[in-house]
């Protein structure tokens, strides 16, 4: 406060105008800080939905105790309508070796019908599925968790891939 009053009686400015300029410096800080967590909003939407978000974990997250439980809160995975996957996987390889699947000359049809190429890995992947074991809504979902080796079906588009249709173990 005695800054302020140094500050104000330097420049000509009374202390009752510099007290005037608390409040809107306040809201502005507000605003600021509005903008801020919006704009992370909005990018973590978008960052949740990849693939690598979605599905890799290179290297394997050191969670010794309850893995899926932990990495599934953490990223946020559940069915669009709020309640918990059955199962889900965790790929522990690099991207670049998961990308190159979509080059792959293991094309086959995609289970789900769309009308993207899937394409099945020709070599197997360090993985751990996640199987839900109890619960309905999310984040009350526990799951048990299997780690395995096996192929990919990944959906692909031209910028390599979308999803993970399944796994063969």
């Amino acid at each position: 406060m005695i800054l302020v009053r140094a500050a104000a009686k330097r420049k000509g400015i009374k202390a009752k105008d510099a007290k005037g300029l608390i409040p809107l410096m306040i809201i502005m800080v507000m605003i600021f800080l509005m903008f801020l967590f919006w704009e992370n909003e909005l990018y973590e939407e978008t960052m949740l939905s990849t693939m690598e978000n979605l599905h890799v974990d290179y290297p394997r997250s050191d969670f010794p105790i309850r893995y899926c439980n932990r990495m599934i809160l953490q990223r946020f995975i559940k069915e669009p309508d709020n309640t918990c996957k059955k199962e889900h996987v965790f790929i522990h390889e690099r991207p670049r070796k998961i990308n190159s699947v979509c080059t792959s000359p293991q094309k086959v049809a995609c289970p789900n019908h769309s009308t993207i190429l899937c394409f099945q890995s020709e070599t197997r992947f360090k993985m751990t599925v996640c199987k839900l074991i109890e619960g309905i809504r999310y984040p009350s979902c526990r799951y048990h968790v299997s780690p395995t080796e096996g192929f990919i079906l990944v959906g692909c588009d031209d910028m390599g891939p979308i999803n993970v249709q399944r796994y063969i173990a």
